[in-house]
């Protein structure tokens, strides 16, 4: 059952005929009294309160109904319904326990997804799970783990999966936060449809929208072509925006207007296009303390981290790096067509006690790098040691050219003539020594037009 508090009869009618309409009871009140009375004796399954549902436009008394609310509900969902002009009132609603806003005039299919993905959550409580039931409910074979504080993020992941709500996944880098963002795309109704990653870290400001919107041609002096925008390549799947603290000022707004209301327009074009996408953020930094700072946007934060996922870093589930060195080994054995390749026992115990600042990153560089320099089919701590103390985080007397005498394009020409030289142009063993993909290296031996003759791994 919902409940819909609203002064407006046409609000009221218009909002119990969409919501009957999709198989949902509907109770109405028009003042806070009759209001609080039906949370009190009806139980609703949750609110759709209007912040200013008198002549006053202050927002006091649907403030005030929301303590109120609060006070004898903690968990009840509630949806403030609010105009562009109350968005700073929305955003301290939310701070007061609200779990969604809404605009006015709203979006029916976007209402509907919110009302659907609070009432799934709210139905949905959490069971306690080992690895092997959740992996017979859901598709995580490619998150290795079972430190128990993983379980609980994975039991998390797979009951928002279903839903339609934005996700927030904060952590160190390297703790896999683009693994999480693909894994609750795989296991939502969603899946069939594209995921789009996006690093938001990499744009700039100039060209924000065309990236994130399209552009159409002639819209700016290089723009020959037309341009589809990620937001369109990923309508109706999942968009995946990868470093969202790195977003400056002025794109935030834009980001917050097509998640506030589906909208965007394609740049050079006046008209407006609709998108149905669902979105996951990702960033290692604090956005609360950003927010305090002035440097992210309050109402942007709350619009993006309806479900918040923390990552902890691999120092703080130490028993799982044998399952992960264990399932890094067992890919390169196929790779690298070296079927015999093991750790030692005690190689694993050191793996174990390393800080490992760079998480699950840095500790699979770290076996790929060994695996390829030792000959040794089992990897002993001399191995690895020898690749740790090479490590960028390790090696603090690395001699760089001087400033001025090479350019950044040149030092990568170097490097990838170096790295082909020392493979013997073998492609995977040569890319795994950089950091980067085969693809990455295809494109950096065009772009330095490097002569090679590609040798089977």
């Amino acid at each position: 059952m919902i409940l819909i508090i609203d002064d407006d009869i046409a609000v009221r009618t218009s909002l119990s005929l969409l919501l009957k309409g999709a198989g949902n009871e509907v109770l109405t009140a028009s003042d806070a009294t009759e209001a609080f009375e039906l949370v009190k004796t009806q139980k609703p399954q949750l609110v759709i309160l209007d912040l200013n549902f008198s002549i006053d436009t202050s927002g006091i008394e649907g403030m005030e109904l929301l303590k109120r609310i609060r006070t004898f509900n903690a968990t009840l969902p509630v949806i403030l319904i609010t105009g562009w002009a109350s968005i700073a009132l929305a955003v301290q609603g939310m701070k007061l326990g609200a779990n969604d806003f809404v605009n006015k005039p709203w979006d029916n299919t976007h209402l509907l997804q919110s009302v659907n993905t609070l009432l799934q959550l709210d139905a949905e409580k959490p069971l306690s799970r080992n690895r092997k039931e959740l992996d017979k409910k859901y598709n995580f074979k490619q998150i290795i783990g079972q430190d128990p504080n993983l379980l609980a993020i994975l039991e998390t992941m797979g009951r928002v999966a279903a839903t339609g709500a934005s996700v927030l996944i904060t952590g160190e880098s390297g703790t896999g936060k683009e693994l999480i963002a693909e894994a609750i795309h795989e296991n939502s109704n969603r899946s069939a449809k594209p995921f789009v990653k996006v690093n938001l870290g990499g744009i700039s400001s100039s060209l924000f929208e065309s990236e994130m919107f399209g552009h159409v041609r002639g819209a700016f002096t290089d723009a020959r072509f037309d341009r589809v925008g990620r937001f369109e390549m990923a309508n109706k799947g999942t968009i995946f925006l990868d470093e969202i603290g790195d977003l400056e000022a002025s794109s935030q707004v834009k980001l917050l207007r097509v998640l506030q209301d589906r909208t965007y327009e394609v740049l050079g074009s006046s008209r407006t296009k609709t998108v149905d996408t669902r979105v996951v953020c990702a960033t290692n930094k604090n956005l609360n303390e950003m927010v305090g700072l002035g440097t992210f946007r309050e109402d942007l934060l709350y619009r993006i981290n309806l479900i918040s996922i923390h990552l902890p870093a691999l120092r703080e589930r130490a028993a799982d790096i044998p399952l992960l060195v264990n399932f890094f080994i067992g890919n390169m054995k196929e790779i690298y067509n070296r079927p015999a390749l093991s750790v030692s026992a005690s190689a694993m115990r050191w793996l174990q006690a390393l800080p490992l600042p760079g998480n699950i990153r840095q500790l699979k560089n770290l076996v790929e790098r060994t695996v390829l320099i030792s000959s040794n089919d089992e990897l002993s701590i001399d191995d690895f040691q020898s690749q740790l103390n090479l490590s960028p985080l390790k090696n603090d007397k690395v001699k760089l050219p001087g400033v001025g005498t090479m350019t950044l394009d040149q030092m990568e020409a170097e490097m990838v003539k170096q790295a082909m030289n020392f493979h013997k142009n073998r492609i995977t063993k040569a890319a795994a020594s950089l950091g980067i993909t085969r693809n990455a290296l295809y494109r950096r031996l065009e772009k330095y037009q490097i002569p090679f003759n590609e040798t089977e791994e």
